[in-house]
């Protein structure tokens, strides 16, 4: 209903709390085979509606464990073009990406939704850095969606098992979001909105002022529904990449 009245043509896409790098990903791909001049990419979440849905009703009043992180009610919108696109200076490319593939490791627990997670982003990093034979090195963060504390810790250690240490690079727009110890957050931040809201209100600023030059920017999503996780089946996960660069 919200943007009907602009009669654009629409793609409504969904990857979980990857649906920020998903939408993103497709429309640069759009873009650059010439199926489009200019795209809008929007993601959106909010925590009461996320509860209800995934958890328990707000009421109900349950306590959450500290592997729990807490959906961020926000947003983020990013207009891609294939070169200028008005007046003002881009403030950021996008010049390569690696899409993601579901990784399923058994989890069942939707109160832990990082470890669920950190599978699939350490197998999509792992296939960027061959893909475009780079190095944690090469770039100034690695930044993952919404792993929090338990998932950030679970991905470092799959990563070293494969060769790679990303810890001096490893951002997670989870636990940036909130500040656990004043706000109580526990594991950190979740949600379609988490990575959107960091990246356009932090990453690309910090591109934009020369703080840093190239991210490698990795949301990340557990692919469950309230249907699914009622019936105990496992919370698979996905993580699409998105390098990022200053112009």
């Amino acid at each position: 209903f919200g943007i009907a009245s602009f009669q654009i043509p629409l793609l409504g896409v969904y990857g979980a709390c990857s649906t920020c790098g998903e939408s993103m990903l497709l429309a640069s791909m759009s873009i650059a085979g010439g199926f489009a001049e200019k795209a809008v990419c929007v993601t959106s979440s909010h925590f009461a509606s996320a509860e209800k849905e995934f958890r328990f009703p707000l009421e109900y009043g349950n306590q959450r464990p500290l592997s729990t992180t807490w959906t961020v009610t926000g947003g983020g919108a990013f207009v891609l073009s294939a070169g200028k696109s008005g007046p003002k200076k881009p403030r950021a490319k996008i010049t390569g990406m690696t899409v993601g593939k579901i990784v399923d490791f058994g989890l069942k627990d939707s109160m832990n939704m990082g470890p669920c997670m950190a599978p699939a982003a350490a197998s999509s990093i792992e296939q960027h850095f061959i893909d475009f034979n780079s190095q944690p090195g090469d770039y100034d963060k690695i930044i993952t969606g919404d792993l929090g504390i338990v998932g950030q810790k679970v991905l470092f250690d799959l990563l070293k098992d494969r060769g790679y240490d990303i810890s001096e690079q490893h951002m997670d727009c989870g636990i940036e979001i909130f500040d656990a110890a004043t706000q109580d957050t526990h594991s950190g931040g979740s949600g379609c909105g988490c990575s959107a809201a960091t990246l356009s209100a932090y990453i690309l600023k910090q591109l934009e002022e020369g703080n840093w030059k190239k991210v490698l920017f990795m949301p990340t999503g557990a692919l469950l529904s309230k249907t699914s996780f009622n019936e105990g089946k496992s919370v698979p996960g996905i993580a699409h990449g998105l390098v990022i660069e200053a112009v």
